[in-house]
């Protein structure tokens, strides 16, 4: 139990506190590379104390647009305690498994998409329905992903993933589950060219386009924080080394992993355009089709 409340502190410390840090670090990568000055990497945290200190404005009188926020936040929290992050185990590991995971992240996800729908805009409604089919068609990669490692070490525990996969080193299965995982790794945060619910210059926002205050300021914390769960994920089930049992060492190669995967989908983001959503839905139609060879490797054992 103690472990479990430790690890827990530091899961929700991580996710919560620094999340905004990695997007700072980020968005300076982007004005680098656009040859600007670009805000301060404090700069999210500053944009988060502003929306939560502004007026909520209703859009809808609808009670789950107003609960949507706080679904989503509260969700992406209960899901780091499901995922270790430089500990062996997640902290509360011995309550719930890969499928928890999977669940809470689609549940934060029908949420946002239910808010949206709700609002009676024609942007958040199309964004809205371009969510659903993201979803639908890119949250399989990550599902065959962690079957794929599921059938490896016999469980459905991330913590039973991290240690086989950590003990037996690459192999096959896992080396493509890695590849087509990291080729989903942009669409699952959201990030170009995948941004398509959201498409600022296209939809105004679309999903996001009419909250306000503290209500956004929730959405853009979920975004956030979902970011670095899913690098976590990555880095740590797939990509588990170097590892010395060490907790803060251990901690730290694991933030620094996330570190350089946050800028690289930065990098990725900030050189390609948009797709169109039926060029996004082939490109993730693709990945599931050639995932499936890591499970089938799997299952012969390689």
């Amino acid at each position: 139990m103690t472990f479990a409340i430790s690890a827990g502190i530091l899961n929700l410390f991580i996710v919560i506190a620094l999340s905004p840090l990695f997007e700072g670090v980020a968005r300076k990568l982007r004005a680098t590379v656009h040859s600007r000055k670009g805000p301060p990497i404090w700069q999210p945290y500053y944009d988060l104390l502003k929306l939560l200190g502004k007026e909520d404005l209703q859009a809808s009188s609808n009670y789950l647009v107003r609960l949507a926020p706080l679904i989503c936040f509260a969700t992406v929290a209960v899901a780091a305690l499901l995922v270790p992050m430089g500990t062996a185990k997640a902290p509360f590991g011995a309550f719930g498994d890969a499928i928890l995971f999977v669940y809470l992240m689609t549940l934060a996800t029908v949420a946002l998409i239910i808010a949206a729908a709700s609002s009676e805009n024609p942007f958040a409604s199309v964004g809205a329905s371009r969510e659903m089919m993201m979803h639908l068609t890119v949250e399989p990669v990550l599902v065959i992903a962690l079957i794929t490692a599921a059938i490896n070490s016999h469980s459905l525990g991330m913590g039973d993933m991290l240690a086989w996969h950590h003990l037996h080193g690459p192999v096959a299965s896992m080396l493509i589950a890695v590849v087509f995982l990291f080729l989903a790794l942009q669409a699952q945060v959201g990030k170009l060219p995948f941004d398509i619910p959201e498409a600022e210059t296209e939809l105004v926002g679309g999903v996001f386009i009419e909250q306000s205050g503290p209500k956004y300021a929730l959405f853009k914390w979920y975004m956030m924080a979902k970011q670095i769960i899913f690098c976590f994920v990555f880095v740590q089930i797939f990509i588990p080394w170097p590892r010395f049992d060490f907790v803060p060492v251990d901690v730290l190669i694991n933030l620094v992993k996330v570190l350089v995967l946050v800028l690289i989908i930065a990098l990725i983001d900030v050189v390609n355009p948009r797709l169109r959503i039926d060029q996004a839905v082939k490109y993730y139609l693709f990945l599931i089709f050639f995932s499936l060879g890591g499970v089938a490797f799997a299952l012969i054992g390689v």
